[in-house]
């Protein structure tokens, strides 16, 4: 005799589900309980849905999650319906996976279930295993009465209301997914392992009240606990850590990725005897033990402990397993999030100079600044570098892109630059020789960088850098500048100055490409800016909107600190500043706003010497111009237009601008030598003076000429005395000077 007349006897019938080809099988018996005709079919699951009521089915996909995932028998009540909606019967059905290997992973994408379905009078707890019983035993033995057991203990009646529902049911499965669906949002919003923990640590499932849990992350071969909430905190000591192999439940779920259910204390004594000695000192009744699986990879085991026995029903197994699903998610996407934030502050750590540099006379403050995503790290970077001869190389760089292969590319550059910069070599050959092996680096070597010729022309990387070495002593400024934004200099009284200093291509471009110097001077109380096109662009600003918002910005603070400075221009461009982190000058932390780029941010002031002046302060431009740069005159003429901002008469102003270009251009076209400008802004506002000297190297003075109509030179002396209050020559020890003087509150017009 087999089994299944047993069963049929009994009014048992069997079916399966094959979730990969989406069929359901069902015996006479099995179809006939579904109102189907009783003969045995093979149907589509959409066919097999609409037999049961649409929240009932729902619920049969919660038990075949269950059964699949822990590898047990799982259990649910179901109404089927006829076409109208209204409930034909109850039935009570089992579920157990068809096979199941000895290290079971879940997949609930594929699996074969078998199954027993029953009208809801059935027993619950009858027996499962289909298995030969003898030919000559008596069917009588094998009837529903002898195999009557108890009905699970707390477990609710189905009770039918008059329209044919079940409230009791649905209202215990409503709290169930109302919970879950709180529980998610809440984990959803947790950033770390404390906030994910302490979440946990509030869980308050219906029908369950755990009195501690144990989070356990598996740490190669060991189970390690990582969080814990309730009353064991106390007694944390035998089960600090322990391997994989140990006989412990823990490390049983965590081995084998089915969860472990010990109903009380005197199951967990029978199956695990050798743990047992250390836990009975705990008190506790029932515990869970059910693994955290991500991927199909097991990351921990999380312990559910409560004060007396628990049944663990189907649906309370299910409610746990569901909860152990979004810890473990959870968890997992936290530790990702931690190790980014972690590698992004390690080379945020690396982008910041070893140790604070102090420079004689001056002030240096630091900023940067990440992109608030991803790694909170991109190509951006500053240095200050202690040079040879006394002075100081301030540097700020920026590589193209903003992830892992541009720090890695920013890293190489930095150490290349700083190991350049401590030889000796001036601006113009540290940058060379960084863009020469800029050009040469093998992106294929780079973190992540694909095999083949294309991926490392795909990796290749460019940067833009701005290189100022200083003189504390003097004050005196070398630039060179690698296709980055100028400096700024903010004068004593508030004047914004841009040094627009001689361009080559960035980076890794061109290999033979060269950085002309550009030289100039930082005066008393002056203050230099170097900053990434971050800060310049920060809140969706274009290029030039972005420069005049930042140069009103720091002409506004000229009676404040750099470290305010600094916060200040952060604040005006990009949002209220992060905490800065202690000693560095540096933020600790980003405030993304609308930004899309990281933030380097240098600021060197030279302190004013003596007591504030009673007198007002004077504007000052220094400048250099080599033969090789005659088209700096333009720049010249831009920065004059900047110093005289606000003169009286804009006439003036390009009256002054059109002797400057003219002495510069005769100094660079009529000698051999490179032109030195020095213009100086003095005096009372409404009553100044400005005086702009240009030098050179040539002994010759100029003489006056009477040049023709048509003649295009001879004239400088002419404008000279048609434009200017007062002119002259000087000469000096090599070379000579060419002087000019205006007044602002001369009457005197521009032209004659």
């Amino acid at each position: 005799m087999h089994i299944e007349d047993i069963l049929a006897a009994n009014g048992v019938g069997l079916w399966s589900w094959d979730n990969t080809a989406g069929l359901c099988t069902l015996d006479a018996i099995a179809a006939r309980l579904l109102g189907l005709p009783p003969e045995e079919a093979t149907l589509p699951e959409t066919a097999l849905r609409t037999r049961y009521n649409t929240l009932d089915y729902a619920e049969l996909s919660n038990v075949a999650a269950l059964a699949v995932t822990e590898g047990t028998v799982a259990e649910a009540l179901l109404r089927v319906v006829d076409r109208d909606g209204g409930v034909l019967r109850i039935v009570r059905v089992r579920l157990a996976l068809a096979e199941q290997p000895p290290e079971h992973q879940p997949d609930l994408a594929n699996f074969t279930l078998h199954g027993l379905m029953a009208e809801a009078s059935w027993p619950a707890g009858a027996p499962w295993e289909l298995a030969e019983v003898p030919a000559d035993a008596p069917l009588e033995e094998y009837s529903a009465p002898h195999l009557s057991l108890p009905e699970r203990p707390g477990a609710p009646p189905a009770v039918l209301s008059p329209s044919g529902q079940a409230p009791v049911a649905d209202d215990r499965r409503g709290s169930r997914e109302s919970f879950l669906l709180g529980f998610g949002r809440t984990l959803a919003e947790a950033h770390t392992t404390r906030e994910v923990l302490r979440v946990l640590g509030e869980l308050s499932p219906p029908g369950l009240a755990p009195s501690s849990m144990v989070v356990y992350g598996v740490r190669g071969d060991r189970l390690t606990p990582i969080g814990f909430s309730g009353e064991h905190e106390r007694h944390r000591t035998p089960f600090g850590e322990m391997t994989l192999e140990s006989e412990y439940p823990g490390s049983v779920a965590a081995r084998t990725g089915r969860a472990v259910y010990l109903s009380s204390s005197d199951e967990y004594r029978r199956r695990f005897p050798a743990v047992w000695p250390l836990v009975e000192s705990y008190g506790r009744g029932a515990r869970a033990y059910l693994p955290l699986i991500v991927a199909g990879r097991t990351i921990g085991t999380w312990m559910v402990a409560f004060r007396g026995p628990v049944a663990f029903a189907p649906e309370e197994r299910y409610l746990l397993v569901t909860v152990a699903r979004m810890l473990a998610q959870a968890l997992s996407r936290v530790y990702v999030q931690e190790a980014r934030r972690e590698l992004a502050d390690s080379l945020q750590r690396a982008m910041r100079p070893a140790r604070r540099t102090e420079i004689p006379g001056m002030t240096l403050v630091s900023r940067y600044l990440p992109v608030g995503g991803g790694l909170q790290v991109g190509g951006d970077w500053y240095d200050v570098i202690p040079l040879p001869s006394g002075r100081t190389a301030l540097v700020v760089g920026d590589v193209q892109g903003h992830d892992v292969r541009a720090a890695g590319v920013m890293t190489r550059l930095r150490i290349a630059l700083r190991a350049y910069a401590s030889e000796g070599h001036r601006p113009d050959a540290v940058l060379s020789r960084a863009n020469r092996f800029l050009d040469r680096l093998d992106s294929g070597e780079l973190p992540g960088s694909g095999d083949g010729e294309a991926a490392l022309l795909d990796d290749h990387r460019f940067a833009t850098c701005l290189y100022v070495e200083a003189d504390p002593s003097t004050g005196s400024i070398h630039i060179a500048r690698a296709g980055h934004p100028d400096p700024v200099v903010r004068m004593a009284d508030g004047t914004v100055l841009t040094l627009a200093a001689t361009a080559g291509p960035p980076l890794g471009v061109e290999p033979e490409s060269d950085y002309p110097i550009t030289r100039t001077a930082l005066g008393p109380g002056e203050t230099l800016l170097m900053c990434t096109d971050g800060l310049i662009e920060a809140g969706g600003l274009d290029y030039d909107t972005g420069w005049k918002r930042l140069r009103k910005a720091l002409g506004k603070r000229s009676d404040t600190s750099l470290e305010d400075l600094a916060d200040a221009l952060i604040r005006t461009m990009n949002g209220p500043p992060a905490r800065r982190a202690a000693g560095t000058g540096t933020s600790g932390g980003p405030h993304a706003g609308g930004r899309e780029d990281d933030i380097a941010l240098l600021l060197l002031g030279r302190a004013a010497q003596g007591p504030a002046p009673r007198r007002p302060l004077a504007r000052r431009l220094v400048l250099s111009l080599s033969q090789a740069e005659q088209e700096r005159v333009a720049a010249a003429r831009h920065q004059l237009r900047e110093l005289l901002y606000d003169w009286a008469s804009d006439d003036r102003v390009e009256g002054a601008v059109l002797l400057l270009s003219e002495l510069l251009t005769n100094a660079l076209v009529h000698t051999e030598g490179d032109a030195s400008l020095v213009a100086e802004l003095s005096g009372e506002r409404g009553a100044r003076r400005l005086r702009v000297e240009v030098a050179d190297p040539s002994d010759e003075l100029p003489h006056r000429r009477e040049p023709g109509e048509l003649a295009s030179r001879g004239r400088g002396l002419l404008l000279l005395e048609m434009l200017a209050d007062s002119w002259g020559v000087a000469p000096r020890g090599e070379g000579k000077s060419i002087w000019f003087e205006l007044k602002e509150g001369s009457a005197r017009p521009a032209g004659g």
